[in-house]
């Protein structure tokens, strides 16, 4: 019996050992990671004494990385947004609360400015062409007509009428913070290579089409509830039960699905 003990004993220590090495922060103050300095003060207790000498430490290193990067450099924005994060608070760290609140605001100015224009930002040209998903095999690249080429053409083609009634009705959803209220805002990010129509079926009769065009995303209001989303993603299918009370964003395609 204490060889068992001894062995599951050991067994936990070699565990947490393993786990602790995971993020083991012991040389931080040496480090000259940015990204490592950040996950620290993400992580770190709020006494931790480290942190007065890493946030102003990782602050000057993200100020010089952007005065020598390149114009083109895709991750001086991100390296900005950082910046002004620190500058604010003690880490990057953002509540799920205040990313839904920037995802907010991002599709309110992008709306606004869909009304402004008249029109919407997505302009699509049916081609056959376009609608096939290539697939390659040891022997063979076939092509595969996209079945559901025809309803996606017919869900995007909207008249300016009813795409403006369509976009007042999400701008008057994603300003609604009334906890009572009985729609709610899903929106579907499409990271594929494909064109997509994203099903949502509900409780007896409610059901919800949204045609997602490759790498954009697009916005619906539905009904509170219970859904099956289902979707064919690249000729992969999707199917994901979600129950919608509040606003959600679904990402679907070179990455894991996430809500």
């Amino acid at each position: 019996m204490k060889k068992l003990l001894l062995f599951f004993g050991t067994l936990l220590f070699i565990s947490l050992s393993a786990q602790k090495r995971g993020k083991d922060y012991t040389n931080i103050l040496k480090s000259k990671n940015i990204y490592e300095i950040n996950a620290f003060l993400r992580d770190a207790h709020p006494d931790d004494p480290r942190r007065s000498v890493l946030k102003p430490k990782v602050m000057d290193m993200m100020r010089e990385y952007i005065k020598n990067a390149h114009p083109a450099d895709q991750k001086v924005k991100e390296m900005q947004e950082m910046l002004a994060l620190l500058k604010r608070r003690p880490s990057t760290k953002i509540t799920f609360d205040e990313m839904n609140a920037i995802i907010k605001q991002k599709q309110i100015a992008k709306y606004k400015a869909e009304l402004a224009a008249k029109q919407s930002s997505i302009v699509y040209t049916p081609s056959n062409a376009q609608n096939a998903i290539v697939v390659n095999t040891s022997s063979t690249t076939v092509a595969i007509p996209d079945a559901e080429a025809e309803e996606f053409n017919m869900l995007m083609a909207v008249s300016p009428t009813e795409h403006k009634n369509r976009t007042v009705q999400i701008l008057n959803s994603l300003f609604d913070n009334d906890p009572m209220s009985k729609e709610c805002i899903v929106l579907i990010e499409n990271k594929s290579d494909c064109n997509m129509i994203v099903r949502m079926e509900g409780v007896g009769t409610t059901k919800y089409r949204l045609a997602v065009p490759a790498h954009n995303e697009n916005s619906i209001v539905v009904q509170k509830g219970d859904y099956l989303f289902t979707s064919i993603v690249c000729g992969a299918q999707y199917a994901s039960q979600k129950t919608i009370q509040k606003p959600i964003m679904v990402a679907l395609g070179s990455s894991e699905p996430k809500n």
